[in-house]
This record gives structure tokens, C-alpha cells and sequence, in this order.
């Protein structure tokens, strides 16, 4: 049945799609019935055949890989935008001529920043849609970087650093946040580790391109090559990408009614129809922009399991930030490496990062649809599934926990092979193992924490990366003091056991987890409960 707020062409475009696509696949409206009347009754996979319940997404699959594509060149821009620095650090502060420990404070101010503008980004995506907040970030990010590739002047490079932090950092936020929006939770892995390849390749490629484009071209290459990076990514966005967020657009079958949330296509389509006097569908209310509120994103950090999530969360990543901050001055100590050559030694750890993030999908579905089977429960890859009676909690966590003590091993003994300066292969080795299990876990709690808080996942991931930040920029201002007080195995120890030592938290989440979930649910109902029986009497 069609829905009424839907333009007809466009649902029907993309019905067909779909069942081209799903073919005979669970997705495929046209199938249900068929698989349901020849798979066992045992199977819980079985799709449950709904007629009154929507489809959770109305965007044929190859819509989706198409979002998805396009958002995962996004998420790169704020790793490699933090990272692609590092090379040029020396040459800069010789130019500006000011000392390399005036530099390393655009560095602080850099990660202040990247805590504190998702705040401010996600709710704006949540609240208004995930297009105008993408505008906004990569029309002040490539307007910064414009700055940055011209200025002369160590304050204008302060500032302007900020400025294009405040562009790139809320460009992960809202890449997790439109996965949620597309992606039923059964499916939600494969999807996150896409993106999750963008983000971890960043920290990897990128110092390989800072010192090229350092070297070869002069240090404002980077920035140039930065403002051309956003605004090539942004001409097919603003072409052809829709509108998601589930609040603006709903399952994607609500036309979306402000310019800023329609794709410069149906922009184009619908001022056509307009001007012959064609019907847009049933009206309703355009969505406003309005100021975004930080402190939703504080709301997140005192519900009890995701403060748990995001105070582990945080540990795992300032884990691998700390290694890759160090990396470079560690290996340049011992071999005697040029900046080339040290931006060359991180690409093992951005190998092993996407491969964590190809492997976590499969892994995290295979595990999703096993617990499924094993508690009876059906999964509805159309229409998502009502987590309220599933653990979610243990089909994330499990499959991080022996990602995660590998990575604890790989660690100390990264340590210990920095101590006693081995060959250059083992230090190597090891950061590849650090990149595929411990970022990997890092991912895999992400991942948990949108599927936690489905009705704000940009919220949600805002409050993790201004956890992780805030934390990265005291762990990175004291790192160098550790490693000369302990020295490089002790201290690489000690973070690695300080992993083992709150990993309790994880089976905290798993056994109390899904009642404080349920806690929440039922708070969130009385409030809106509450709210409606205000406006009525208003």
C-alpha cells in the first residue's frame, strides 16, 4: 500500500528497486509470504509477516549503498585532518618562525575543539537533518582550510585551526548516525564497518600524505589538498544524496518540506511540478532550523549504561591515540627515520584498522542472528526489530572481548619491543595487531552505543567523541612524562592493563545492561506521555 505523504513516481521508483535488488532476499516485500510459507516454523529468522507495521526504511538497497559510499568518504575528513598535520609540524613553526612547542599548542586547541563542536552538531542533525548539518561542517571546513593554505601568521593559524576543527570533527557523529537511520540493527554492522573503514584509514594515510604534499609541495599543500578533498565530496552530496534522519524524512517516505533537507534533484523535480500545477503530496509542517542544544548531549553520560559505554569506550581509544601519537617521535628515536619514512610506518596500523572494520560487520551480524536463533527470536529486516525483549548488549560485547584482550597483549609486548629496539618489524607487527583488535573493539562499542540510543545517535556519538577528546588531550599532554619517568615498557604495560582492569565494566553492561535499557524506555514514554497531555490542555 502506498503511503499517502509519499510523491507516487518516487515510491514506485523505488519499490522497484528494491525488488530488484532484494530479489527473494528478506527485504523484498513481494517474497514474504513465499518465505514464510517454506521456511520451518523452528527458524527465528523467518520473517514475521506484519501488514500494519511500515518498513524501517523505504531506500532500495542500492540507495543505500550509494548513502553509505558517500558517507564513508565523509568520516574520513576528521581523522585525516588531524593527522595530516603532524608531518609539517617542524617546517611551519621554521616559516612562522616560532618554536615547535608553540605548534604543539594548535594541537590542544585542535582536540578542544573536536570534543566540543559534535556537541553542537548533533543535535542540530537529530533535531533538523543530517543535510544542513553536513553543509554547515564542510562550508566551514573548506572555508578554514582556505584560510589555513594563505595565512602568514601564527595566530591566524591558531585560530583557524580551530575553526576547521570545529568543520571536520562533527563529520563522524553524523556518518553514525546516518547508518542508524537506514540500517534495521541486524544488518546495522556491516554497514558501521564501511564507515568505520573511513574513519580508521584516516589516522594511516593521511601522515603519508601530510609528508609528501609537505615535502614535494610545500606545507599549504595540505591545507589546499583539504579544501579540494570537502569540496569535490560535496558536489554529489548536494546532488544526490537524501535526506535521512528519521525525524525530518521519517522511514524516507515523508518528502522532505525544506529546501536544505531535499537533494538539488528533487529540489529541481519539484519546483517542475509546482510550476504545472502538480499536487507534492499531503502538506505538512517545514522543519526549522533552530539553535542547537549542547546540553542533549550531556543527558547522554548519566544514563547509567551508556556512562559505563562511554567511560570504557573512552579508555580503548586513548589506548590506540596514545600509540599513534607517539609512534613517530618513538621510531624516529631508535631508526633514525626520515618524516617520509615515519609517515610510511603508520600504514600497517591503517591496514589493520580496516581490516577490523570489514571483519566487526560480519562478525557483528553473524553473532546478532546466532543469539537470535538460540532465545527464539525473530528477526524483521524490513521493518527492524523491537529490541525491548533482545540483548543487544551481549551480541555487541561478546565479539569485542577476544578482539579486545588480543589487543591487550599486542600492546605490552608493542611496549617491550620499543624497550629492548628490535628490528623495525616487530614494532610493525604489533601496530598492525593494535589496529585490527584494539580499534576494532572500539568500534564494535560504538556500534552498541547507536543501537542504545536509536531515537539520537548523532546525540549519542557527540557525547563519546567529547568523552574521547577531552580524555585524548590529557593522555596525549602526559604520555612523553610517562615514557621518561617508566620508560616505553612500563608504560605501554600500564595502559594495557588498565584495559583488563575495568574490563569488569563489560560484564556489567551484559547482565544489567537490558534493564536499565528497559528503565529508560519506560521514563521516555511517561515523558512524552506527560508532554502530549500538556499540549492538549494548552
Amino acid at each position: 500500500m502506498m503511503d499517502p505523504h509519499q510523491d507516487p513516481p518516487l515510491q514506485q521508483e523505488r519499490e522497484k528497486e528494491d525488488a530488484e535488488d532484494a530479489g527473494n532476499g528478506p527485504t523484498a516485500d513481494s517474497s514474504s509470504n513465499n518465505i514464510n510459507d517454506t521456511t520451518s516454523d523452528s527458524d527465528p529468522e523467518a520473517l514475521a509477516q506484519v501488514p500494519s507495521g511500515p518498513a524501517y526504511s523505504i531506500f532500495s538497497k542500492r540507495t543505500k549503498r550509494w548513502i553509505v559510499t558517500m558517507i564513508a568518504f565523509s568520516s574520513f575528513v576528521s581523522p585525516m585532518t588531524a593527522n595530516i598535520y603532524f608531518p609539517a609540524l617542524v617546517p611551519i613553526a621554521r616559516d612562522l618562525d616560532v618554536s615547535v612547542s608553540m605548534i604543539n599548542l594548535t594541537l590542544t586547541t585542535y582536540m578542544i575543539f573536536q570534543a566540543i563542536a559534535p556537541t553542537l552538531v548533533g543535535d542540530l542533525a537529530d533535531a533538523t537533518g543530517r543535510r544542513p548539518a553536513f553543509f554547515i561542517c564542510f562550508i566551514i571546513y573548506i572555508f578554514a582550510n582556505l584560510g589555513l593554505a594563505l595565512q602568514k601568521d601564527f595566530a591566524a593559524l591558531l585560530v583557524l585551526r580551530m575553526v576547521q576543527s570545529a568543520g571536520s570533527s562533527g563529520t563522524v557523529a553524523l556518518s553514525f548516525a546516518v547508518i542508524a537511520d537506514v540500517a534495521v540493527s541486524a544488518e546495522r554492522g556491516k554497514y558501521m564497518g564501511i564507515v568505520g573503514a573511513g574513519i580508521n584509514i584516516g589516522p594511516a594515510l593521511s601522515p603519508v600524505f601530510g609528508g609528501l604534499l609537505a615535502e614535494y609541495l610545500g606545507w599549504p599543500a595540505i591545507f589546499w589538498f583539504c579544501m579540494i578533498y570537502a569540496a569535490v565530496w560535496l558536489v554529489p552530496y548536494a546532488l544526490a544524496v537524501p535526506e535521512t534522519c528519521r525525524n525530518v524524512v521519517g522511514n524516507g517516505s515523508l518528502p522532505a518540506q525544506s529546501w536544505w533537507n531535499m537533494t538539488a534533484v528533487d529540489l529541481c523535480r519539484a519546483r517542475r511540478r509546482r510550476s504545472k500545477g502538480e499536487s507534492l503530496g499531503v502538506a505538512r509542517t517545514r522543519q526549522k532550523l533552530r539553535l542547537p542544544n549542547p546540553f542533549n548531549t550531556l543527558k547522554v553520560a548519566f544514563e547509567k549504561d551508556l556512562a559505563l559505554l562511554l567511560f570504557y569506550g573512552t579508555l580503548t581509544y586513548l589506548v590506540f591515540i596514545l600509540i599513534a601519537a607517539t609512534l613517530s617521535t618513538e621510531l624516529e628515536a631508535i631508526y633514525h627515520y626520515s618524516d617520509l619514512q615515519l609517515g610510511l610506518c603508520y600504514l600497517p596500523y591503517g591496514v589493520g584498522c580496516c581490516f577490523a572494520a570489514v571483519m566487526q560487520g560480519y562478525i557483528l551480524d553473524n553473532n546478532y542472528r546466532r543469539i537470535a536463533r538460540r532465545i527464539g527470536f525473530t528477526i524483521d529486516y524490513k521493518r527492524g526489530d523491537d529490541l525491548k525483549n533482545f540483548p543487544i548488549e551481549e551480541a555487541r560485547i561478546l565479539p569485542a572481548c577476544p578482539f579486545l584482550f588480543a589487543g591487550v597483549a599486542a600492546v605490552i609486548c608493542y611496549g617491550w619491543v620499543l624497550h629492548f629496539e628490535t628490528h623495525v618489524a616487530g614494532p610493525l607487527v604489533l601496530v598492525f595487531l593494535i589496529g585490527l583488535c584494539v580499534t576494532g573493539s572500539f568500534s564494535i562499542l560504538n556500534t552498541l552505543l547507536v543501537d542504545l540510543y536509536p531515537e539520537a545517535p548523532a546525540t549519542a556519538v557527540a557525547a563519546m567523541n567529547l568523552v574521547r577528546c577531552l580524555f585524548g588531550a590529557g593522555g596525549t599532554a602526559v604520555i612523553e612524562y610517562m615514557l621518561r619517568a617508566m620508560g616505553r615498557g612500563w608504560t605501554f604495560t600500564f595502559w594495557g592493563l588498565v584495559l583488563v582492569l575495568f574490563s569488569p565494566i563489560l560484564w556489567v553492561l551484559t547482565k544489567w545492561g537490558p534493564e536499565w535499557r528497559e528503565e529508560r524506555r519506560v521514563r521516555k514514554l511517561k515523558e512524552e506521555e506527560e508532554e502530549r497531555a500538556v499540549t492538549a490542555l494548552a
